[in-house]
This record gives C-alpha cells, structure tokens and sequence, in this order.
C-alpha cells in the first residue's frame, strides 16, 4: 500500500501584469514538478497576475486575463495527472477575493479564497480584497463560460474546506494566515489534514528569514505533518524584493531549502516523505490527540486521485536539511543586487550611470552593480539560458557570454566623479581606484563652469553675489551655494545617462543611480534634486551601520582593497570650501547627531512607534550611563525637530529597494505628513516637565547628602 508522496513547492520570479510571461513559468515549475516525480504543485500567492498589481487589481482587464491563464492552463497537456495550486484574484457574488485555485485534469477541486488579509507595512490587501469570513464553509461559485467550456463544470465549491484524496488529506492557508494567532494550519491538523500548504507574497527584509522558518517549523513541531511554503521572488515592478525561500517541512525538520537571492526565474523544490512519519508522530502526543477529538470538521472535497503510488517501497525518502542563512551584510550583498538585475532587464535599458563620489554610500552602490555582474557571471556559468538572453539583450551583442565580473561591469556601469573646487584628492583618488578595480567604465569631470553659470544668472538679475560661510557669508547664502551644487550634479548624471553611450556610439541609455542611505533620508540629511534623485536607488533603505559591514564584506569577498581607504575616511559632502586643502565639513557635524545615534532614533520612531515624550521616556532608560535627563531632552528634541523640518523630502525620495522596517518611504510605508508644526510645543512641554521634575528630585537628593 502506497505511503510516500512526492510535493513539490516552488519561487517563480513573477511580473505584475506579465500574464504572458507569468504563465509561462507557471507552466515551466509544472513540468520540473512532474519531472521530478510530485504528483501535487503548490505555486506563489497570486501567481498568475503577480502580486504587485496593487490598484490594477480595481480594473476587469485583471480579473479577465487571469482567468484567461487559468483556461491555458486547464487546456495544457502540462497540467495533466497533478494536482495544481496556483494564485489569482477572483469575483464572487460582486465581491474580489484572493484565492488559491486547485485543479486537476481540466477540472477544479476547489477555489479557496484567503481569509486574513496582509494590511499592515507594505501591505494593502484590505484595499482591494474581502477576506472569507465564513470559517468552515463552503458556496457554490459559477464558472466563467470560458471555464465551462474547458471543464464542463457549472459550479465548483468556493470557501474554507480541504482536499480529500485517496491516501491523505491537504489543506491550504495563505500568506499572512501562517502569521495569524489563530492559523488555520491549527485546526485543520487536528481535524486530519496531513499536508499543509502555503502559497505567499513575502518580500525580503534584513534579518526576517529566519521568522518564516520558525513558523513553518514550529507550525509542525506542535502538531505533526508536512508543509509546503511557495514564495514569490524578484522585483515584480516596485520597491520590494521578494525573497523566495520555498521550503519543504515535516514534523518540525525541514527537507528542502529554496534559495533566497538567485537569478532564477523558476526555482522548484521535491521531497518525497512518508505519510506513516506523520501519523506517528502525532499518534504519541495525547494532548494533540484529546483537542483533535473536539474540533469541528472541515467540509471535504473528495478527489479520486493518489500522491502516492502502489508499489513504493523502493522508492527514496527525502533527508532532513539544516536551514542555511545569510549574514546580513551578506543579503545586502546578494538582495539588492538582484534587484537591480531584474530592473535593468525589465527596463530595457543599457545598464547604469552613477554619480562616485569616493564615500561609503556611492562605493556601497557601486559594489552592489558589481555584485550584480557576479551573479549574473556565474548564472551563465551554471547554464541559465534567459540570463544568458538577457544580458545579450542589455549589450546589444547576440554572440557575447559574460565570463569576467569586471568585464561585464565596464559594459553595464558608467561611473563619473564631479570634482568642485571644494573636492579634495582623496575622493578623487578613491573613486578613481575603485573604478578600476571593478572594472567601471569611468569618467572624470569639473562641474563648477556649470555652477558658475548659474550663479552668474542669479547675480545678473539681483546684483547681488552670496559668498560661502567660511568666506564671512550668512548660513542661507552658504546653504543655497552648496545646494545649487548638489543639484548641477543631478543635472549632469542625467545628461551623461541619456548621452553617455551615444557619445561611444553604442544604444540605449543608463538608469541613474541613487546612493542616499536610509539615515540621511530619515534626518533630511540631502538636498532635494540632488544626486539623491535618481532613478532607482539600490540603498535607500538600508543604515550605514549595515552598509559599512556590506563594504567590509566586499573588501574580502570580492578583493576591492580600494574600500579600505573608503571604509577609514570620515564621511562629508564636500560642499564646502576646503581648509588649506583638506575636507572642513563632516556629515556628522552637519547633522548634528552621529550615525550611532540615528539607528537608535529611527527604530524606535518607526517601529516602536514612539513619538518625542515616549522617545524621550525610553532614551531616558537607555542612555541614563552616558547622557543626564538634560542632554537626553535636548537630543529627542533636536531629532524631532530637523525631522519633522525636512519631512517634505521624503515625498520626493527616488524608489529605494525595501531592506527595513525602519523606512521612511513616505510613498507607501512610512505615512506621515509633510507639514509639521516643528516646534511641537505640546509634545516637548511634556519632556521639558519631566526633565525639570528629574533635576529637582536630583537637587533634593544631593541636598540630603551629608
């Protein structure tokens, strides 16, 4: 009698909107699924649009060409003799729903849509669907004629219920459902579900893989059985990355490991595992055994079909894996990078133009795109035929197969240094020589003809020349030179990105590079339309703290000695007129709060959700060794004050690759206004109560002192 089923899960590298291409690898994960021998395939969360449809999802053309794919997959010979689970919105009785859609053999088992919505961070689900609330049950939903036609089904079963095959039992939860208090795997477990399936839209943050694991594996300790994770993975057309990490688990192990960052469009994980293994594993836990026998039972949809086969006691079993994670510096370097591949491929466009200006955040940036030359190298190297394509594509050489990161790199990235008269040797010299050692097609020039210009029509019409602050002008004569700088640049890099190639006489145009970190966006710390305006920003939501320990990594892993003198040298704008030859302006001075002090503010800003007084009442705590109640009060206010002044720009931040939940992207995470009364007298009257509170119980205390 037949007991090991072969599942398998995948990570398809979805496109919003892509129906033709979605559909296709749809098909493709199918056929390696069946290859392999799996006789059920779990796909992404809405895999067949792509999950970042977001307001598409409003519009009929949706909802219509999804269920075309879906008649193209029911027809397809591919899709024959496996039972298939695969992702798309739905409308039932005038209602959009997000659902999984099981079929096999041209007939659908079950439409089970999801029943709690993603709606926080990221996340807008509750803006375009309805969750299920009807635990348990099922309606009949009518078929689309052009369904009809293919499965000569009228009606098919539409809600909460499980598949009943002739060897075992599976159920389906969503995304967000494994993350719930009350996780449908739960009671479905206790009521005999034995196979566990989860498709999801999860994208990549720093530090969160190991959260999903624990769910999946901890999901399973508690109550037996085997469960599948699917993920989405890519870029499917905004600011997140979807990390993939498809995995296989049973009774708390797990058995396959998907890879989180790969170039691979269609990446599909097998185990073949023993039904008995879960059944007695969950026969000696008793009070697993005492809640089961209360639960109240699914609606069953009986399927004539087996995931085992007859004669399978030859057959191998899957063994079990240990998790392999990334360090963080070391998914800066794979995430992002990733990220920039799938954007420059999908653009169309000839590669990258980026502005070096020989600090952290620009070197940070450039070794990301060299990071990307590397995965896209040993991806050929490893016989991917669509990266192979792609990148033909992007050079505009049919015959050419990248073999050498930095080759590739001259080809794809354009570096440029824009010196001023405020610019030292030293930067010069350090983007020169990281340049050459990643391999960058490299350009040197002076922009203060070009700032001259404009301040020579700015004296022109007012008569009037403002001088820089070192020199005896005001701060807002200084701000404003040093601004119409930052902005000159901007105009140059996009310039140079539309004509940069056409000047060599090769196609296309460049993508203009960002390298703002997500601490000087946090502060305001830029000028608006400078260089910090581009067209994708592969940094902009990650912290100098971890982009130092990303540069320090690349050092070693890639051989880039040239990051050393980057690493060591104080970071600075260089706005400023230097000081007998050397750098007179300092980031941090400038802010007025060191980069330490910063990846403190924000995570408890953001995602302790504070604002001054509990910012103030928390820091109080934490820095009670090293600051007095006096000093901390003045830091939060001086934080919340330049914060809230330079607000306005974060409505204006070039599209930064998502890393962290401590974001400011005001465009869909961080969502806050840009006018701000930025005296908050309410809010610091509060602290200034406090603190004076403290100082006169401190004075008593001292006095008490003998």
């Amino acid at each position: 009698m037949g007991r090991k089923v072969t599942v398998a899960t995948c990570a398809l590298n979805q496109w919003a909107l892509d129906f033709e291409g979605n559909l296709q690898r749809i098909l493709k994960s199918i056929e390696i699924a069946k290859h392999k021998g799996a006789r059920y395939r779990l796909g992404p969360e809405l895999e067949i649009c792509g999950y970042g449809c977001w307001d598409h999802y409003y519009e009929s053309d949706t909802l219509l060409h999804s269920l075309q794919v879906l008649a193209a997959l029911l027809e397809s010979p591919v899709t024959q003799d496996i039972i298939c689970d695969v992702g798309m919105p739905i409308m039932h009785r005038n209602v959009r729903y997000n659902c999984r859609v099981i079929f096999l053999n041209r007939k659908i088992l079950l439409i089970r849509p999801k029943m709690a919505l993603a709606n926080e961070g990221n996340y807008r689900e509750l803006r375009w669907f309805t969750p299920w609330s009807r635990s348990r049950q099922t309606e009949e939903y009518f078929l689309p004629r052009m369904i009809q036609d293919l499965t000569k089904q009228e009606t098919v079963p539409f809600g909460d219920a499980v598949l009943s095959t002739r060897d075992t039992c599976i159920g389906s939860e969503v995304c967000e459902e494994l993350w719930t208090p009350r996780s449908p795997h739960v009671d479905m477990g206790l009521d005999g579900v034995e196979i566990f399936t989860n498709a999801s839209g999860s994208h990549h943050v720093l530090r969160k893989a190991h959260a999903r694991v624990d769910l999946v594996t901890m999901a399973t300790t508690k109550n037996g059985g085997i469960y599948l994770l699917a993920n989405q993975k890519g870029c499917d057309g905004d600011r997140l990355y979807y990390d993939g990490c498809a995995l296989i688990a049973m009774n708390g192990s797990i058995f396959a490991q998907g890879s989180q960052f790969s170039l691979d469009d269609v990446e599909v994980l097998t185990a073949t595992l023993d039904l008995e293994d879960v059944r007695s594993y969950r026969a000696e836990i008793s009070s697993r055994n005492l809640a089961a026998s209360k639960v109240s039972p699914y609606p069953r949809v009986k399927v004539d079909f087996a995931l085992s086969c007859h004669d399978d006691l030859l057959e191998p079993l899957s063994e079990p894996v240990e998790w392999k994670y990334h360090s963080p510096a070391e998914e800066i370097s794979l995430g992002p990078a990733c990220w920039l591949w799938d954007f420059l491929r999908r653009s169309q466009q000839a590669g990258f133009f980026l502005p070096l200006s020989g600090g952290v955040d620009s070197g940070a940036t450039a070794c990301l795109v060299y990071s990307m030359c590397h995965q896209v190298c040993e991806a050929v190297k490893h016989g991917n035929q669509e990266v192979l394509a792609d990148v033909r594509t992007i050079v505009n050489q049919t015959s050419y197969t990248p073999q050498d990161p930095r080759e590739l790199c001259g080809r794809v990235l354009t570096t440029c240094y824009m010196a001023s008269e405020n610019s030292s040797r030293e930067t010069c010299s350090r983007a020169r020589d990281l340049a050459q050692q990643i391999g960058s097609h490299h350009i040197g020039l002076n922009i203060d003809p070009a700032v001259k210009a404009v301040m020579g029509i700015f004296s022109l019409v007012t008569g009037k020349s403002p001088v820089f602050a070192a020199h005896g002008g005001s701060s807002r004569e200084s701000l404003a030179l040093q601004n119409v700088q930052a902005r000159v640049r901007m105009v140059i890099a996009y310039l140079f990105a539309q004509l940069s190639l056409w000047s060599r006489g090769a196609p296309g145009r460049l993508l203009v590079l960002g390298s703002a970190n997500v601490d000087e966006s946090l502060l305001g710390y830029l000028t608006k339309y400078d260089c910090s305006s581009a067209d994708v920003n592969p940094i902009g939501g990650i912290s100098k703290t971890d982009l130092r320990a990303f540069v320090q990594l690349c050092v070693e892993r890639f051989e880039l000695p040239a990051l050393q003198s980057i690493l060591v040298a104080p970071a600075t704008a260089e706005l400023e007129p230097l000081a007998h030859g050397r750098v007179s302006q300092t980031d941090e001075e400038d802010m007025g709060v060191t980069y330490a002090e910063l990846s403190v503010y924000w995570r408890l800003r953001k995602i302790a959700k504070m604002g001054p007084y509990s910012m103030f009442c928390r820091l109080l705590y934490m820095w009670k060794d090293v600051c007095t109640p006096r000093q901390v009060a003045d830091k939060v206010k001086r934080f919340f004050s330049k914060y809230s002044m330079n607000r306005h720009k974060m409505t204006t931040l070039t599209p930064a690759y998502h890393a962290e939940s401590y974001s400011p992207d005001d465009n869909r995470f961080d969502l806050r206004p840009f006018l701000y009364n930025t005296r908050w007298p309410w809010q610091f009257r509060c602290i200034e109560t406090q603190v004076l509170q403290l100082e006169r119980r401190q004075r008593q205390d001292l006095d008490g002192v003998d």
